[in-house]
């Protein structure tokens, strides 16, 4: 049991040296670390999560894409006065954008 652990502690570092080694060539990883709670490692997977950024034409399908649009609950008259992000977009690309903004605030 113990050896199993090592063996797979070994290979974690092994593939953070290799993604390491592929961030350094993305000149995105740069950019995505400019901003404040971004570091190595969520920068690299942010841009693993989109992409190629040229697939959205516009922000607004990024937005969709990570699952943080709005939600509208309208019936007849009644519209909701709160709305709730909806979700559908890519999971781990809002879990690293929520954990961008943790690091920030912390």
């Amino acid at each position: 049991m113990i050896t199993l652990l090592l063996t797979f502690q070994a290979q974690l570092k092994q593939l953070e040296q290799q993604m390491e080694d592929i961030s350094v060539e993305l000149p995105e990883v740069d950019l995505l670390k400019s901003i404040s709670g971004i570091g190595e490692k969520l920068a690299a997977a942010i841009i693993a999560e989109i992409g190629d950024i040229k697939q959205f034409g516009h922000a607004k399908q990024l937005v969709v894409y990570a699952g943080l649009d709005p939600s509208v609950h309208s019936s007849g008259k009644f519209t909701a006065s709160s709305n709730r992000i909806t979700k559908r977009g890519s999971k781990r690309l809002r879990r690293s954008l929520y954990i961008a903004v943790q690091c920030r605030q912390g």
